[in-house]
């Protein structure tokens, strides 16, 4: 098989319709705006109903990204879902699928948290690489607001629902131009939504255990440390695997978890503020969405344009860690 080069040639977003605000925030916990602003730069954020869904948004992000790549969804191959929320625990991908008529698309959920993005997009990377798929819907989504302690202020105020789709497709020139990825296991007890059971015998000798999935969890002073130290290291090894300098990054596209992350990041790299995009002023930190959802905007904005190099970096959950450097556009 040729190898082949990949192109990012269309994005889309989508939100649920609600907002929340911080000061609506105070009626639920000892909070304030001023403290959630300053401590994190979030000031509203999106949560689902009951009677929205994560295949929903996910779908409508992808129609957009298919769109603006003048795309059919008879003409992908392949959909990833990147999301630790699926509606299904089985996975979301194929629902999305179905909802879009992409009736030749092979679809799979990948799980990697709030790098799953990254990790997606690299994954998505490799089957067109080897010439086994052309076209491929790439989504990342999660409704966080399912699994989040709304009486504990220090996660409650943090996260938000959202979904990001791009579309990949076979390109002869390749503007994926380097990456890294990492894990550490060793500290997956930082951020967690764990499952928590209680045993129950079956028959005399014969026990299982059954429950559910317990709210979010996280060591707020650990994931910042981890985080403005590995995510400039990692970008530094992707720009090195792409052959190129800081300086001939046009934006960086961090993981939107807090902006003290994404100004310390900044600063460690030497990039200016005026190339950092961010948006979790209006939608928190929406997990594997976050990236995705960050990029359409700055595209649909005019910020981003074609040939412009971005540094991507995700950062979360695992933990894990990763840095994708590309080109926007063919």
């Amino acid at each position: 098989m040729q190898n082949l080069g990949i192109a990012i040639t269309g994005s889309g977003s989508a939100v649920p319709t609600t907002s929340l605000d911080n000061q609506a925030l105070t009626k639920l916990v000892d909070t304030s705006d001023e403290w959630i602003t300053t401590r994190t730069g979030i000031r509203q954020r999106h949560v689902a109903n009951p009677q929205e869904s994560l295949s929903a948004i996910a779908t409508a992000a992808a129609k957009q990204a298919l769109e603006m790549a003048l795309l059919k969804p008879e003409d992908v191959d392949l959909i990833v879902l990147a999301t630790s929320t699926p509606d299904d625990l089985f996975g979301s991908a194929c629902r999305i699928q179905a909802e879009l008529g992409a009736k030749r698309a092979v679809a799979f959920d990948l799980t990697a948290a709030c790098s799953g993005f990254v990790f997606g997009l690299v994954t998505a990377a490799q089957y067109i690489r080897t010439g086994v798929f052309q076209n491929v819907l790439l989504i990342g989504a999660d409704i966080l607001s399912r699994w989040v302690d709304w009486q504990d202020r220090r996660t409650c105020v943090l996260f938000g629902d959202g979904a990001g789709a791009v579309v990949l497709q076979a390109n002869q020139s390749d503007r994926l131009l380097g990456f890294e990825l990492k894990s550490d296991g060793t500290q997956n007890g930082s951020l967690n939504l764990p499952y928590n059971a209680s045993g129950r015998e079956l028959t005399p000798g014969i026990e299982i255990a059954q429950g559910t999935y317990q709210p979010i969890t996280m060591n707020g002073k650990e994931v910042y440390r981890f985080a403005v130290q590995k995510v400039p290291e990692i970008i530094d090894k992707a720009l090195f695997r792409a052959n190129l300098s800081v300086e001939q990054v046009d934006w960086l596209v961090l993981h939107q978890a807090n902006q003290r992350i994404l100004d310390a990041v900044a600063d460690r790299l030497k990039i200016p503020q005026q190339k950092v995009i961010s948006n979790l002023a209006c939608y928190g930190n929406t997990s594997a969405a976050s990236i995705p959802l960050a990029l359409d905007e700055a595209v649909r904005q005019g910020k981003i344009k074609p040939d412009d190099v971005i540094a991507a970096s995700g950062f979360g959950a695992g933990l894990t860690w990763g840095a994708a450097i590309f080109q926007w556009g063919r």
